[in-house]
């Protein structure tokens, strides 16, 4: 006796997926182009950084650039995951970006402390700023932004130090 298997198509979910609304999407696109910016800045740093401390400054801008690539890839995979579309195309970059500028040419490691650190609290004060209303709407997202931002403003700490005085500097607010 021959039996005949029949094959039923499981359901293509068990529940339906959650979906980023606009204002998430549009966050986390916010926050995507910061990163991938920051990115960008971090490597016309890197190779550009002349003067006093060298090494130093050219090795840990390798840092800066690994944790924005990694975070901006984070970001967009976890966009994908809620089905909102990742731009990081680089018109979109230049467009929407909220870092300052980063200078053409060669700049000084002391400057390129104060740069660097400003394009580091820009990405900050974005993962600030979208945080609560992210959290409000995706507490999963939310955690990931605490990720970058626990990372971003170590960076920043320990960067911004080289340009400090001991008991006569004070570090700058991310927000300043």
């Amino acid at each position: 006796m021959t039996q005949t298997a029949t094959t039923t198509r499981a359901p293509r979910t068990s529940h339906a997926a959650f979906q980023a609304s606009d204002r998430l999407a549009g966050h986390l696109q916010q926050l995507l182009v910061d990163l991938t910016d920051l990115h960008l800045q971090g490597k016309q740093a890197h190779w550009n950084v002349v003067g006093k401390n060298f090494r130093d400054m050219h090795l840990v801008l390798d840092e800066v650039v690994e944790a924005a690539r990694g975070f901006s890839d984070d970001i967009a995979e976890r966009m994908r995951a809620v089905y909102a579309t990742p731009d990081a195309r680089s018109a979109t970059i230049a467009a929407q970006t909220s870092l300052p500028e980063f200078p053409a040419g060669e700049v000084n490691t002391g400057d390129c402390v104060d740069l660097i650190v400003a394009a580091i609290y820009a990405v900050a004060g974005t993962g600030r700023r979208i945080h609560d209303e992210v959290d409000e709407e995706d507490p999963t997202t939310a955690d990931l932004i605490h990720t970058v931002l626990e990372r971003l403003e170590q960076l920043a700490w320990m960067i911004d130090s080289e340009n400090r005085v001991a008991n006569s500097a004070r570090p700058r607010s991310w927000s300043e």
